[in-house]
């Protein structure tokens, strides 16, 4: 369990994190709110409590044992780049660039970009497939780093996450670990009218998964089931249910704020809640 004091930090952390994705979107006039806002409390505990990835990148000595993360689900770049960025990877002055031209802060994750991005995604449906390989490979270097990929819950309505999951369960893939930001909105509406995935849980342990269910936003039940995960002997899948645009009274729940920048009037109104948070 985590302490009060750790509690308290990461509340604030993930407020920051928060008002940083508005900050990105609403400079660039476009990017992905809502979705990038129902992971921050996930990803605030996976880089402050749980995962290795050194702050010096490719000039630490420990590199290759780092844990390898990935965000499949590439449209919630300001999330993962505010995280980065907070990490320490990179200046927090230069989230400001995303989605402008000569920014290396892309629409989309690009590797060869940015520090702390293992895998350039955007295209739904990918991730899980490239942290079984990168799993598979770890293993046969007798690497004991961990593969965590971060997906939404509307791409595993494509078939290759599927394959994936078989894959993974037939190699015995322990070291790979799946967290579904599971908040039940895409970007055409509800995923229940688009192509249901209810009993996912059930679905999940048929492919023979470890599968742990959690509230998306409750620090302890998320640094928990990391420490769970690491210990199966299967690959595990951590279903995380989450609310789309936490954080910000008028996007919560709403699948138009998938991908739509606030305008000047909407962003103070957000920023105000958010810094209530701090």
């Amino acid at each position: 369990m985590l302490t009060e004091e750790e509690l308290r930090e990461l509340r604030k952390s993930s407020a920051e994190t928060r008002i940083n994705i508005l900050k990105m979107v609403h400079s660039a006039k476009s990017g992905h709110p809502g979705g990038s806002l129902s992971g921050a409390d996930i990803l605030n505990v996976l880089y402050k409590k749980c995962l290795n990835i050194p702050k010096e990148w490719d000039k630490s000595p420990v590199f290759d044992k780092r844990d390898r993360f990935i965000l499949s689900k590439g449209h919630a770049s300001p999330l993962l780049y505010s995280i980065l960025a907070q990490h320490g990877l990179f200046e927090e002055s230069e989230l400001i660039t995303f989605r402008k031209f000569g920014s290396k802060l892309q629409g989309h994750p690009a590797k060869d970009h940015i520090k702390g991005v293992e895998t350039s995604t955007g295209s739904l449906g990918q991730g899980i497939s490239i942290g079984c390989g990168i799993a598979i490979g770890l293993k046969l270097n007798s690497n004991p780093a961990k593969v965590i990929v971060y997906a939404g819950d509307g791409e595993l309505q494509e078939g290759s996450c599927w394959e994936a999951f078989m894959q993974a369960s037939h190699r015995n893939l322990d070291n790979l670990i799946v967290i579904i930001d599971r908040n039940r909105l895409q970007i055409d509406g509800n995923t229940e009218d688009v192509m249901g995935l209810d009993n996912l849980h059930d679905k999940l342990r048929a492919f023979n998964w470890n599968v742990i269910e959690i509230n998306g936003h409750d620090y302890n039940q998320i640094y928990e089931a990391y420490n769970q995960a690491k210990k199966s002997t299967k690959p595990t899948a951590v279903i995380a249910n989450t609310i789309k645009g936490k954080g910000v009274s008028f996007m919560e729940n709403q699948a138009g704020w998938h991908g739509k920048a606030p305008n000047d009037e909407q962003f103070a109104q957000a920023i105000k809640e958010l810094k209530e948070e701090l």
